[in-house]
């Protein structure tokens, strides 16, 4: 079995959304939360969303990931259209190709640190790649950590078994919503470092939702919505950088 290089992969697309909408309401209380939004998540490569309060950057991913419907348009996970498939089929799909982080860590109190990792397989009836779950452990730093549970864990020991639980299955694509949003400065950078690791050195997809320009300096690209559309991307961004780019939003919904 061969394959692909991470440079090849990167070129690779493994999420599109085309002509995205998301409407809620009808009428006078219809609300637009994405406008005929079309963007694509290249594989090997970290993602970041920023865009204001209400702009649709939570909703975007939603609907990308599998977690929330949309109104109209297209959206395919590798060459998997979601709009066509049946809520067993969704569900399968999330399971097998998608890994979440979310900002509550939503670890099972009873389960160790390794049971709460390996629980999506296990329920899958999946067992486990011994050496790639491994290489995830010890690259976010759990290896001593393994027999406890969440309540004998900090926050951030906490969130780095949710990372690792999102990348021992070795999804297709990773969503982070706000992953670092309940942490410290000193914690939320470790886990941000894993992931950018995880893509520069395992080959993982990673698209994370963040309104935090330090954070969004870890991505290889960030994209900004505004009123739910895309507005702006930059490349290699830095804090600075997107600072300066988010405080053009603000300038601009102060004097429209």
């Amino acid at each position: 079995m061969t394959t692909t290089p991470i440079a090849e992969r990167a070129t690779a697309v493994a999420a599109r959304a085309t002509d995205l909408s998301k409407v809620y309401g009808q009428g006078e209380t219809q609300v637009v939360a994405l406008d005929r939004v079309s963007v694509d998540f290249g594989q090997a490569r970290f993602t970041a969303i920023m865009g204001p309060s209400g702009s649709g950057k939570s909703t975007l991913m939603h609907c990308v990931a599998g977690l929330d419907s949309f109104s109209s348009g297209s959206v395919r996970i590798g060459d998997t259209e979601l709009g066509s498939l049946k809520d067993k089929q969704l569900t399968k799909l999330r399971r097998d190709k998608i890994g979440f982080i979310f900002q509550a860590f939503n670890l099972l109190p009873t389960l160790t640190a390794l049971e709460n990792i390996t629980l999506p397989m296990d329920i899958a009836g999946r067992k486990p790649d011994k050496q790639w779950l491994d290489t995830v452990i010890r690259m976010v730093g759990l290896s001593d950590r393994l027999t406890h549970r969440p309540a004998q864990l900090s926050g951030g020991q906490q969130q780095r078994v949710a990372v690792a639980r999102a990348l021992a299955s070795k999804p297709d694509i990773i969503f982070g919503d706000e992953p670092t949003g309940n942490l410290d400065s000193r914690s939320g950078a470790e886990v941000l470092g894993f992931l950018r690791n995880s893509v520069r050195e395992l080959g993982q997809t990673v698209v994370m939702v963040t309104h935090d320009p330090v954070a969004a300096a870890y991505a290889d690209r960030v994209v900004f919505l505004a009123d739910g559309r895309i507005v702006d991307e930059m490349q290699q961004p830095t804090a600075d950088t997107v600072l300066d780019r988010m405080k053009r939003f603000d300038a601009t919904s102060r004097t429209s």
